[in-house]
């Protein structure tokens, strides 16, 4: 179980980086509308999260029901740190407090 559990915790990374690229995607403009669906950002941006559902369905499998709300709900905390690290967004004292709890939870859930 505890390699499917791993594998649902990096689908849930790559679909939150996934949700990184379309954002960067939307922050730019294009000369064409076309374009803000054929853009790189966007097509790598589905493409990972297509492999993070295919890897989610993989893992549903064999973890417990009862971890997959606890496991998605960290997708919350790695949106926010990879906002700071790739769109370099201000981390403030509520995004802070909101991926303590977040993460408080998780270890309380699964210890």
């Amino acid at each position: 179980m505890i390699p499917y559990t791993v594998l649902l915790f990096v689908s849930v990374l790559i679909s939150a980086y996934s949700q990184i690229l379309l954002k960067k995607a939307a922050n730019r403009t294009y000369s064409r509308p076309i374009f803000e669906y054929l853009n790189p950002y966007v097509l790598s941006g589905y493409t990972i999260f297509f492999v993070a559902v295919l890897l989610d369905m993989t893992a549903l499998r064999k973890v417990p029901v009862s971890y997959i709300p606890v496991i998605e709900s960290s997708s919350y905390a790695f949106v926010i740190l990879f906002s700071r690290l790739f769109l370099k967004e201000r981390l403030n004292a509520k995004k802070l407090l909101a991926i303590c709890i977040i993460l408080c939870g998780i270890a309380v859930y699964l210890i």
